[in-house]
């Protein structure tokens, strides 16, 4: 009588790789969908840019007005006097841009509104490889006109570097923090970026309330998610296969 029995054992089913592929395919495919949200939000930035470009200067009282009852104040664009802002103290903010590493100036400007005593204000750009600064008087009260845009505070993430107050070297934009160590009280929760400048005479002093360019890959970004995750699956169907002819 012929023995019929197969000599080699069937392997175990993959369990352990298939709920190692399983857990990096939704990684994936996760991360493909976060890039679908940011495309989503860049999109509807870069249109609200866009409109802001031809956006007249409002006044800025109102705006901190509505911002206090809940309103939107991002991307807005305001005139403001701010009284001494010329030769006011400064902050130290790190910044690069496309032609390298530098600095932007970050004082307070005194407003009234309803609910709000001061803002403060981003001057401009320096770059790193100018060692002057523009004069500090604390008891100058000459008016500055500025026209700027609102711009909410960036977030710091945990790559980003710890606030130096004592050095005076900052890294994020931590208005609280900034408005007690420049004396401004009750700050707005936004900040000013200026478009014109507050020292024309001190032309190393850049005003740059928004980015030259601001990139809008995450479509790309999120295909390439999704495609790792459809060539992950492919390929575990395809050791699955094997394994069930085997």
């Amino acid at each position: 009588m012929t023995d019929r029995t197969d000599p080699t054992p069937r392997k175990a089913f993959p369990l352990a790789l298939t709920l190692a592929t399983l857990v990096a395919a939704g990684i994936l495919v996760w991360l493909g969908s976060w890039q679908m949200q940011r495309m989503a939000w860049k999109n509807s930035l870069l249109a609200r840019i866009e409109a802001l470009q031809a956006a007249p200067a409002q006044p800025l009282g109102p705006i901190l007005d509505g911002l206090a009852r809940g309103g939107q104040g991002d991307f807005i664009r305001v005139k403001v006097e701010c009284p001494g802002l010329g030769a006011a103290p400064y902050l130290e903010l790190y910044s690069v841009r496309e032609t390298g590493a530098g600095l932007r100036l970050i004082s307070a400007c005194a407003v009234e509104s309803a609910r709000y005593r001061s803002i403060l204000v981003d001057r401009g750009f320096v770059s790193d490889i100018i060692s002057a600064r523009p004069p500090v008087d604390p008891e100058d009260r000459t008016p500055v006109s500025l026209v700027g845009v609102l711009r909410a505070p960036d977030e710091a993430t945990f790559v980003t570097p710890a606030n130096d107050v004592a050095g005076n070297h900052w890294y994020s934009r931590d208005i609280p923090a900034m408005a007690a160590q420049l004396k401004a009280p009750a700050p707005a929760p936004i900040m000013l970026a200026a478009e014109t400048s507050s020292n024309p005479a001190w032309q190393a002093l850049k005003p740059e309330p928004l980015p030259a360019e601001i990139p809008n890959r995450h479509l790309e970004y999120a295909l390439t998610w999704f495609g790792l995750a459809g060539a992950l699956v492919a390929v575990y169907a395809a050791m699955l296969w094997r394994w069930w002819k085997a």
